[in-house]
């Protein structure tokens, strides 16, 4: 067995393992943790794929800004978990339906490559030797997938519009900023110039 192949499996084993700590560890925290092993094993077989602005891309993106994320919102947020298990018998029947469809999908896939291996690729232009993986990277996406790559970019921004209409409602005791109002300030209602008398000090109730 050759170094590359000794760091695949490595790679792939404790990716697999990360993978499954995730959905099975009881604590949050413990789960956001694995998470970030998990997307750190993964840029690891990118890389030994070759292409490293992908595992770049994971690291700084996901690990750097979304895992991150995530254990701070877990962490910061008073969340009772214990009340979210209740319920977990009675999404377990759906769980399970999506956990078969998706155990199926993979089954077909495998066994499709098994059967016939030129089933499962797609034609692909050739790269010039000469580029590097990030450049050739760029050509494929702004050239032969720009179409889906700015349909891509427009479905992540209707999703953050609708997030954040979601989280605009009015809640009671909370203010929330009048952009109008402050807009249509003036001067006068925006300051209060007040005269003190010379030596005569602060009011008592303002030291």
């Amino acid at each position: 067995m050759n170094a590359a192949a000794a760091f695949f499996y490595l790679f792939a084993g404790v990716t697999v393992a990360s993978a499954f700590m995730v959905v099975t560890s009881r604590n949050p925290v413990h789960s956001v943790l694995f998470l970030i092993l998990a997307f750190v094993n993964a840029a690891g077989l990118f890389m030994l794929l070759g292409a490293e602005f992908l595992a770049m891309l994971l690291i700084v993106v996901y690990v750097g800004a979304v895992a991150v994320l995530f254990l701070f919102v877990v962490m910061m947020l008073d969340v009772d978990f214990a009340e979210f298990r209740q319920g977990f018998l009675n999404y377990l029947p759906i769980g399970a339906l999506v956990a078969l469809i998706f155990a199926i999908e993979l089954l077909l896939v495998v066994g499709a490559w098994v059967i016939d291996p030129q089933i499962v690729k797609a034609p692909v232009a050739a790269i010039p030797a000469n580029i590097s993986n990030t450049e050739a990277l760029g050509r494929v996406l702004y050239t032969q997938y720009i179409y889906y790559f700015q349909a891509a970019g427009l479905v992540l921004l209707v999703a953050m519009i609708g997030a954040i209409v979601l989280t605009l409602r009015e809640r009671v005791g909370i203010k929330r900023q009048n952009v109008v109002a402050q807009n249509a300030r003036t001067k006068a209602s925006a300051m209060d110039v007040r005269k003190v008398p010379s030596h005569a000090g602060l009011p008592e109730e303002t030291v």
